[in-house]
């Protein structure tokens, strides 16, 4: 089995999955955004400068494709990884979905800083996060479970996750 983690970025996906991976150390943490940078040896900015969002998109998934050849994973996605239907049918199939959820002004609040979200870059950050999610959350809402990570320390949401899919 793997357990699969997606959601805005800045939602907590690889913080949250590093330390799932510690609580269960049957399951090996892998993010997807890593796997790409490693295949490419180009940073997830340069790889949308250079090669544009399509590009990007088509990698995500192959990358993915590889991912879920493996067992007991606990894989962070990339934000926009449900963008393409085949990911969202794959990891739907092939892992426990978790959807962590939080509301566009806590997602501003954790990531206004970060400079490496290359779909944030240009612009005013607090409405593109809201427009993102506006677009994306039927596609979140498809996973098995919703855990909302607003306001909760990682330790009550790893908690939510393992009660959820029923591994405590």
């Amino acid at each position: 089995m793997n357990i699969s983690l997606i959601g805005m970025m800045g939602s907590g996906k690889t913080s949250i999955g590093k330390l799932l991976a510690q609580k269960l150390p049957h399951f090996n943490f892998v993010d997807t955004d890593d796997e790409i940078v490693k295949t490419e040896n180009k940073t997830i900015n340069d790889i949308f400068k250079e090669y544009g969002e399509k590009y990007f998109r088509e990698t995500e998934t192959n990358v993915l494709n590889e991912i879920l050849n493996k067992d007991n994973q606990i894989i962070s996605t990339g934000g926009g990884i449900v963008l393409v239907e085949r990911n969202l049918l794959n990891l739907f199939e092939k892992s426990k979905m978790i959807y962590l959820k939080a509301d566009s002004d806590e997602l501003y609040k954790r990531i206004r800083y970060n400079t490496d979200r290359p779909l944030l870059n240009d612009g005013d950050m607090k409405i593109k996060i809201k427009n993102l999610l506006a677009e994306r959350e039927d596609k979140y809402k498809r996973a098995h479970f919703t855990i909302d990570t607003t306001n909760k320390t990682p330790d009550i949401i790893v908690k939510e996750i393992t009660e959820k899919i029923g591994i405590c």
